[in-house]
């Protein structure tokens, strides 16, 4: 089975490899090629993951290329892992928000919707390649914004699923606060990427006993901790928000906190450099320490069992992706992306059929929704007329003004990715 990532120079990939090096049994990967047009991370990354297969005995080969035709030929699947614009244009995405009172954050707001014009276009030129060179490979996009991202590969007809870390790792999370294995707990995980809510969590599978009031009234102060939310909050909702809600519940306090703290931008490109510090090490033959601070916890477990479903012929798996809506939420449309637990096997991932939700969570996701049809309609057509409808949508702007000033400030940080800006 030959796989193949795309950003293989991301400080990610150690991650990914550990993933792919230890769930061998799950995914008899026999060749993995990483792709980066940056020689300089690629390199000593594409060592690293020749050391961390040699210290697991995983007899896979490991190639490098900056060739994304070459790369991909012949490939079973391709996971995508951009970030168009680097660190510096996270920072810009984290900043100028921040000048008209909104969250500057990198896949949530004005700096979400900045993120998904510099990317789409360029996923889709990949998608498109990958579809001459093998067109039966599955497309894994983990590429934020991944929910408008996985929209547009769909809709221009790619075999693609779109996978995030935040239901694991909340399995994970849960699981160990009730000392159950995390095979054991099932999320009743609803809403869009970044904008989640745990309704449920079962013991068992799908029809398991739901634990979660036992789960909130016994370990809620540590899982509001977590997601920086008042206990309260969670007691009279009585589900689990992700912490990217924290940006819609708390969205001023949010915006006081990043203007007197340095950016997350600014924090991951300096963990960043000390990693690849690190991965230059010829004695490292493992994934350092750091690279849990770095984000993406369990994304590899997720993405090896996502590409294990598709591919392996194991039988179908139960997962939470991206995939289309396809009726599951009545009151988005069919072609809408949305992010719940799915039945995945070599056809594909189908939605898990869902309760009818509160409008408490429905309104919200149905908003977010439509700001997000509208933002790909943006990435896709360009024009500032489509920006500034994209932005006026989107529920953490919603101002005439607000949206106008956001436009311009966009615009401006983003004209050497936006050819038509």
């Amino acid at each position: 089975m030959k796989l193949a990532v795309v950003g293989g120079g991301s400080t990610y990939t150690p991650e990914l490899i550990d993933g792919f090096a230890r769930l061998r049994d799950t995914l008899p990967v026999s060749e993995l090629v990483l792709i980066d047009p940056a020689a300089e991370r690629l390199e000593p990354i594409g060592a690293l993951a020749r050391r961390i297969f040699a210290r697991q005995d995983h007899p896979g080969l490991i190639t490098t290329t900056s060739d994304l035709d070459a790369g991909v030929a012949g490939a079973d699947a391709v996971l995508l892992q951009l970030r168009i614009g680097g660190q510096a244009a996270r920072l810009q995405d984290e900043t100028w928000p921040l000048e008209c009172g909104c969250v500057g954050q990198e896949t949530t707001g004005a700096g979400g919707l900045a993120k998904a014009l510099r990317t789409v276009p360029v996923v889709l030129d990949i998608a498109e390649r990958v579809r001459r060179a093998s067109p039966d490979a599955w497309i894994i996009d983990f590429t934020n914004p991944v929910g408008i991202v996985t929209r547009a590969l769909l809709r221009a007809g790619h075999k693609a699923v779109g996978l995030c870390n935040v239901a694991i790792g909340f399995q994970r999370k849960f699981a160990a606060l009730l000392d159950v294995a995390p095979a054991e707990v099932h999320l009743d995980h609803v809403g869009l990427n970044h904008l989640t809510w745990e309704l449920g969590v079962r013991i068992g599978g799908p029809g398991g006993r739901d634990v979660l009031p036992e789960l909130l009234a016994g370990h809620g102060d540590a899982v509001a901790a977590d997601l920086r939310l008042p206990r309260a909050v969670l007691d009279r909702l009585g589900v689990v928000p992700s912490y990217y809600l924290r940006y819609f519940y708390a969205h001023d306090a949010v915006v006081r906190e990043l203007g007197e703290k340095p950016s997350r931008a600014a924090e991951v490109a300096a963990m960043e450099r000390e990693l690849l510090a690190l991965y230059a090490d010829p004695a490292l033959d493992e994934k350092p320490a750091l690279l849990a601070k770095r984000g993406g916890a369990f994304y590899s477990e997720a993405a090896v069992d996502l590409a294990a479903a598709l591919l392996a012929g194991g039988g179908p798996a139960v997962q939470v992706v991206n995939t289309y809506n396809g009726g599951t939420l009545p009151f988005l449309p069919d072609d809408a992306v949305i992010e719940v637990q799915a039945r995945v096997d070599g056809s594909g991932a189908a939605p898990l059929a869902v309760a009818a939700l509160d409008p408490l969570f429905a309104g919200l996701i149905s908003h977010v929704s439509a700001y997000e049809d509208l933002a790909l309609d943006a990435a896709l057509r360009g024009g500032r007329e489509r920006v500034f409808k994209a932005l006026l949508a989107h529920p953490l702007v919603g101002q005439f003004d607000l949206a106008e000033g956001l436009t311009d400030r966009l615009l401006a940080h983003n004209k050497e990715h936006l050819p038509w800006a």
